[in-house]
């Protein structure tokens, strides 16, 4: 049998945690995996997947008003002017005042 060495590497902790569910899934345990890359990155002479960098790229103002759109989205923040909303607001007491009444 070939000498064997330590190999140490440092991960995010959730990341170490939720990839070694799916291994279990799958009946391995990390390190298993973990060499499985490695034999499998030698036979391919490179990486066992395809890499490549997004075919657009997105500029920074872009990316932030697409982010606060989603954050509108997400919290229900309607496109109204406060204004409007004030209008919003009076005319649902008036129709409950009316209601009451």
């Amino acid at each position: 049998m070939a000498e064997q060495v330590l190999v140490q590497v440092r991960v995010d902790k959730k990341l170490k945690e939720e990839v070694s569910e799916i291994y279990e899934m799958l009946g391995l345990d990390l390190p298993t995996a973990i060499r499985m890359f490695l034999v499998r990155s030698k036979l391919e002479r490179g990486l066992p997947f395809t890499t490549r960098l997004p075919k657009e790229t997105v500029t920074r103002p872009e990316a932030l008003d697409a982010l606060d759109a989603l954050f509108q989205q997400a919290s229900g923040a309607p496109d109204m002017t406060p204004d409007e909303i004030n209008a919003e607001i009076a005319a649902v007491r008036a129709a409950r005042k009316a209601v009451k009444q």
